[in-house]
């Protein structure tokens, strides 16, 4: 049957209550209610499969260790599970701490009430629920009766609670408390729930010290949450003796509204909250605790329940009630503290960034896009917030490669790695995982071995030849050591050393401004013509055990370079270099870079032959001539001369200017 055109015919507007000046909507929520959990009660009954009594007992003891001081356990006249589950927890010593209430639920029929109350005898505190249908829908089509029935009904059960609880010292219960619920209260008439509260609280006489709880349940959602929030301030305008009840509320979320409306019922004068964890229960749900306490804790106010380990309460939770906590689930779900748009991610990651920098503590204020909850405060961990699939974008990536393999990605190198990335994810149709993208970009960049090229020794020198010679003028001592610095930190440099390039060596010279440029120019000698457009470095500390900052530092270097190819093509690649040595650090990012053009080349994967111009020969010295085989992470630099050249190999590169086309190199 399809859809009605006019559903007015069929379904009834809810008819909003009438309260003039109304207080609640200038309201905030300043303090914790009173918790009452029920997974075990309420949430357990709506389970396909329900509970049996050890995974009862663990949840409880979970319930018990997060902080919650009033559980609703069974239904004990339900039958044996229910009230051997409830004699277990009272007669197993040490499992009740002392400051915990036992609730339990009974209706309205005294056989089931003496069960209920027989069923607690041994227990330190304990909650007599009650409850009674009071909407027309459920009087006239479920239980037959009137408002009067109803009313003589609720007021003989308290009566009867009554005499065989806190009236009678046989009882076995030290201290009793009585909770009544006008089921049904969201589609009950305010003014007859104010009638029968008001004779049920006569018939139990609550006192400050012990106050009766009244549950106004929405036992089925029904209107907006506004409405809910009226009909509670109503019944807290009207009820007499305020001082000696306790408003409870137990919201459903058959509309999707049971948290709001939870809220806005607090703002409306609620004491008290009952609900499941991650809101299971009938049909679409009880409230959810776990958002209503995280809400409270990310406006300041702690919740008085420990959340410290959610992932360890998913674990209980979905074991015990046997359906997982979706991945969109507020707090807890797998998905909420990831990101997958790359508008997102970047923003993410430059607020993480952000934070860093500042120095901001674990107790900082909290400033951050897209997150309104640290993860860390909830045991999730950072790793977890950016994950990349088609698509995400650069900044994504670049979060990740800075948290695996801590490298401060240039934007240039983010939205190259960025296109590789997006090849894999398109090419497996899925996202990849943390591990996936830094192994990606290992590879990529040639982080744990160069496939084409090996730096097997070299040395760094001042080329003095295209130097002029110092001024011969007389000086002081110390003017003349000036002199002499400054002049050798203007001499040009000459790269001099082995490098193997698909398995064959070669023996190379270049010249430039620094050992990077120099080792460029060598490189042209063999026909790799590269450019270098962008240099960026930054250093590495590796950290200890716990997190602690070491003494372990290296360098990482990022070189963005140009290449022409024989149809005269521009080609831009990047190389990465990291070692504690930032000289090397640079040579390795180059020769990474040239590894990279290489194969880029459409003469691949043919071994590389070098070029020899008419004339040409490669400059080899003797600092180079007794060359050993190594792989570049363990190649050392030779000894440089004493005219100034050990300033290369000592001193961090800061700064790369390309003016012209050449690269200036300096130290700061």
């Amino acid at each position: 049957m399809p859809m009605l055109k006019d559903p007015s015919k069929k379904y009834r507007r809810f008819q909003p209550l009438d309260l003039p000046n109304r207080q609640w909507p200038s309201k905030t929520i300043d303090k914790v209610p009173r918790w009452l959990a029920t997974d075990l009660r309420d949430g357990n009954q709506s389970l396909v499969d329900p509970m049996d009594g050890e995974q009862k007992f663990r949840y409880f003891q979970m319930l018990v260790q997060l902080g919650y001081k009033e559980i609703e356990i069974s239904y004990p006249s339900s039958g044996a599970t229910d009230f051997d589950f409830t004699r277990r927890l009272v007669t197993t010593p040490g499992v009740v701490p002392a400051d915990v209430w036992l609730q339990v639920l009974s209706p309205c029929r005294k056989e089931l009430i003496k069960r209920t109350v027989e069923s607690l005898q041994g227990s330190k505190k304990a909650i007599l629920h009650l409850y009674l249908a009071t909407s027309p829908c459920f009087q006239q089509i479920v239980f037959g009766m009137d408002n009067r029935q109803s009313k003589e009904l609720a007021v003989e059960c308290t009566k009867y609670a009554r005499s065989i609880t806190k009236d009678d010292p046989d009882s076995g219960v030290e201290e009793w408390a009585y909770e009544f619920s006008p089921e049904t209260f969201s589609d009950s008439d305010p003014a007859f729930v104010i009638e029968v509260c008001e004779a049920v609280k006569a018939a139990w006489e609550p006192s400050e010290q012990n106050p009766i709880i009244f549950n106004l349940p929405a036992t089925v959602e029904m209107s907006t949450p506004n409405v809910y929030a009226d009909q509670i301030e109503y019944f807290c305008r009207h009820i007499t003796e305020r001082e000696k009840i306790s408003v409870s509320l137990h919201p459903h979320n058959d509309r999707g509204c049971a948290v709001a409306a939870a809220e806005l019922a607090q703002m409306a004068g609620a004491d008290r909250v009952e609900g499941t964890l991650f809101g299971n229960g009938e049909r679409t749900g009880n409230v959810d605790l776990v958002t209503l306490a995280l809400n409270l804790y990310t406006q300041g106010i702690h919740p008085k329940i420990d959340f410290s380990d959610l992932n360890s309460v998913i674990d209980v939770v979905e074991k015990s009630n046997k359906i997982p906590v979706h991945p969109r689930q507020p707090y807890g779900g797998q998905l909420v503290v990831c990101a997958f748009s790359g508008s997102h991610q970047d923003a993410i990651k430059k607020g993480f960034v952000a934070r860093e920098r500042s120095g901001a503590t674990s107790e900082d204020p909290w400033v951050m896009p897209y997150l309104p909850l640290d993860p860390e405060d909830i045991g999730r961990t950072y790793e977890a917030i950016i994950r990349v699939n088609s698509q995400s974008g650069k900044g994504g990536v670049a979060w990740i490669i800075q948290r695996t393999l801590d490298l401060d990605l240039p934007r240039g190198l983010q939205v190259a790695f960025s296109k590789i990335v997006q090849r894999e994810t398109d090419m497996l149709g899925r996202e990849l995982q943390a591990v996936e993208i830094k192994d990606l970009f290992v590879e990529a960049y040639h982080l744990n071995r160069n496939p084409r090229f090996s730096l097997l020794d070299y040395n760094i020198s001042a080329d003095r030849s295209a130097s002029p010679a110092p001024p011969a003028q007389r000086e002081q001592p110390t003017e003349q050591a000036a002199k002499r610095t400054q002049s050798s930190r203007n001499v040009p440099r000459k790269f001099t050393g082995v490098i193997e390039i698909d398995g064959v060596e070669h023996h190379v010279s270049g010249t430039g401004n620094g050992a990077l440029s120099a080792l460029a120019n060598a490189l042209r000698h063999l026909g790799i013509d590269l450019d270098i457009a962008d240099y960026k470095e930054h250093g590495i500390v590796r950290r200890g055990e716990g997190g602690a900052k070491g003494r372990d530092t290296q360098a990482a270097t990022f070189i963005e370079c140009t290449g022409s190819t024989a149809q005269g093509e521009g080609r831009k690649v990047w190389g990465v270099g990291i070692h504690e040595d930032v000289v090397q650090s640079s040579l390795f990012a180059l020769l990474g870079a040239a590894s990279s053009f290489l194969s880029s080349r459409p003469s691949t994967p043919v071994p590389f032959r070098p070029k020899r111009a008419s004339g040409q020969h490669l400059d080899v010295d003797g600092a180079a001539g007794a060359a050993v085989k190594q792989e570049p992470e363990t190649v050392s630099a030779s000894s440089a001369t004493n005219d100034g050249a050990a300033d290369d190999a000592a001193k961090v590169l800061r700064e790369v200017q390309v003016n012209g086309g050449e690269v200036k190199e300096g130290a700061n």
